[in-house]
This record gives C-alpha cells, sequence and structure tokens, in this order.
C-alpha cells in the first residue's frame, strides 16, 4: 500500500465577489416572476388567462376536454393552433365559443383531425412583472424579513457551495497523487467493466442529442474501437482510484453506519427533489450497494484530507 499519510496539498478557496451575488440576484429576479392583475382593457398576446372550458365534438363533450382556473399564456402555443388567438380581446367574465380543428396526427386518435368548439369563460387577466430587488421580493419569493439579509444567505450559500467545490477538488488531487504512485496489480476484467461504462456513458449522452454512436462514429470519422482506445486511459485510472481508495477503507477500518447511509439518502432526496419513500422504491440492490460506497469513498477522502499537510490560498473569484 502507498504511503497516502503526509501528502501536500493546496486548499484554493475561491472568495464570492459581490459582483457573482449581484448575477444570482439578477437571475432570481428573472426566474420569479410576480402576478399582477389586468384591469381596464381587454386581453393581449402575452398577457395570462385564468379560464374554464369544456370542448365539445359534434354537440357531444369529450374526455379530457374540460378544465377549471386553466392559466394560458396567449401566444405560448401551448393549445390547439388557433385557440389562443380566439381570446386575444376578452375580458373578465366573458364567454366565448372558440372553434379549433385538433391537428392530424394527434396523440388522442379519437380527436386527430376533427372539429371542436371549446365553451370558455375568462375569470382572470394577469401580467407576469419583474420584481424590485427590496423587501417585498425578499418576503414573497425568500421568506426573508429583508432584501438584505436575503442577499447575506444567498451569499453565504454561494460561498459555501464555492468551499465544498474547493474541498472536492483537493481530494481529488490527493487521490490522483497515490493513484500516480500506485504499482499494484490491476485487475483488467474490471478495467474492461469501466470501459464499458464510459462507452454507455456516451451513447446515454448522444442520446440526449438525438444522436446514435453509430452516427457518432460516422460524423467524427471513427470506429468505435478507436472511441473505446482513447477512453481506456479514464477507464483504468477509475479503478485505480476505486482500488486506492478500498486499500484506505481497508487500512483505516472504515465502515458506513446506518446514520451514514441515511444521510446520504437524505442528500439524494434533496438533490433530486424526491421523498425517501419516492427513492426507497427505486433503490434496488445494486443501487443500495452504491449509496454505501459512496459513503465508505468519501470517508476515505476525508480521512486522506487529514492526514495531508494543507496550504489554504484564498483568491477572489
Amino acid at each position: 500500500m502507498l504511503g497516502y499519510k503526509g501528502l501536500k496539498g493546496v486548499y484554493e478557496r475561491l472568495i464570492v465577489s459581490e459582483a457573482q451575488v449581484d448575477r444570482q440576484v439578477d437571475a432570481l429576479l428573472e426566474q420569479h416572476m410576480k402576478v399582477v392583475p389586468v384591469t381596464g382593457r381587454a386581453s393581449e398576446p402575452g398577457d395570462e388567462l385564468v379560464l374554464d372550458y369544456t370542448g365539445f365534438c359534434d354537440g357531444v363533450q369529450f374526455e379530457g376536454g374540460t378544465a377549471q382556473n386553466q392559466s394560458l399564456v396567449l401566444g405560448s402555443g401551448t393549445f390547439i393552433p388557433g385557440f389562443e388567438e380566439q381570446l386575444v380581446g376578452t375580458h373578465p367574465s366573458d364567454t366565448v365559443e372558440v372553434r379549433v380543428t385538433f391537428p392530424t396526427p394527434y396523440h388522442s386518435e379519437a380527436l386527430a383531425g376533427r372539429e371542436a368548439v371549446f365553451k370558455c369563460t375568462v375569470r382572470e387577466i394577469r401580467q407576469r412583472e419583474k420584481y424590485a430587488p427590496d423587501d417585498t421580493f425578499a418576503r414573497e419569493v425568500g421568506g426573508f424579513d429583508s432584501f438584505d439579509a436575503m442577499r447575506e444567505a444567498l451569499k453565504n450559500g454561494m460561498q459555501a457551495y464555492a468551499d465544498r467545490q474547493a474541498d472536492t477538488d483537493l481530494k481529488l488531487r490527493l487521490l490522483d497523487e497515490l493513484v500516480a504512485r500506485y504499482d499494484g496489480d490491476i485487475d483488467e476484467a474490471q478495467v474492461d467493466a469501466a470501459l464499458d461504462a464510459e462507452m454507455q456513458s456516451l451513447r446515454a449522452q448522444l442520446a440526449r442529442q438525438g444522436l446514435t454512436l453509430e452516427a457518432y462514429c460516422r460524423f467524427t470519422d471513427r470506429t468505435e474501437d478507436q472511441l473505446r482506445k482513447d477512453r481506456l486511459p479514464d477507464a483504468r485510472k477509475r479503478v485505480v482510484r476505486q482500488q486506492v481508495l478500498l486499500e484506505i477503507i481497508d487500512a483505516e477500518g472504515i465502515e458506513a453506519s446506518e446514520e451514514d447511509v441515511a444521510e446520504e439518502i437524505r442528500q439524494l432526496c434533496r438533490q433530486n427533489n424526491m421523498s425517501p419513500d419516492e427513492l426507497s422504491s427505486r433503490l434496488d440492490e445494486a443501487a443500495q450497494r452504491a449509496i454505501v460506497q459512496n459513503v465508505l469513498a468519501d470517508k476515505a477522502l476525508a480521512r486522506l484530507r487529514a492526514y495531508a499537510d494543507i496550504e489554504t490560498v484564498e483568491k477572489q473569484a
């Protein structure tokens, strides 16, 4: 086992600037618009209507064509072509018959290509406006008493995130120092499995872009074997990283307690906006093992950092 104690490293702490906080505030102002009722005029493109509607084909109400208090931004193209245009110029309490033809094809074969009438009642006309960066915004969006308090909390959160990222980068640099010096035996079957995982990840990435691996190979004038060869160093490095961590875990007698695993699951829930029950229903045996392995790896990295001689350098981001 390589000596993993007494490594030297630099913790590069990036200090969040006021300009970064300003940009984050601007992003929040763009994301969270306030809804303002419109009075004294008819609806216009860009307005948000709140309406009730009931749809009929040949005088018969059809399933799925009824809604109450439905929000619709005129001009958004959310509804059937021609629907939104016929609601321009309406006022609250107006009742309008909107006549449209369902497109062909349509997700409901029973409605595809058919003419329909929607009896609509406009309940409200609204606009979305940008908040001012003030106490009202802080109270209504952030739940803070004042804008200054919200901004301070935002800055602290950004700094905490930057610190966690810097800490993770430091730990990985320490780990990679051990990886570079590692001279133990590596199971080539594990390298092949890691390489398969790299290629599967590439396929998934391409699929999100509407491409296949075969098409990507044609575009880049490379074969799949050449792509595998390109990714072989990364796959091998991943296996060596795992081996080094396993040796630290074994040498330190590191274990994953039930509370450690529970905290990891709580973090996964927060990251994926899921309840523990929702996540548990998706955790098969392999996923549960992966969670335990993540806990053990995090503990090993923390131990590696604790044993290291670290210099802290602060920089303005």
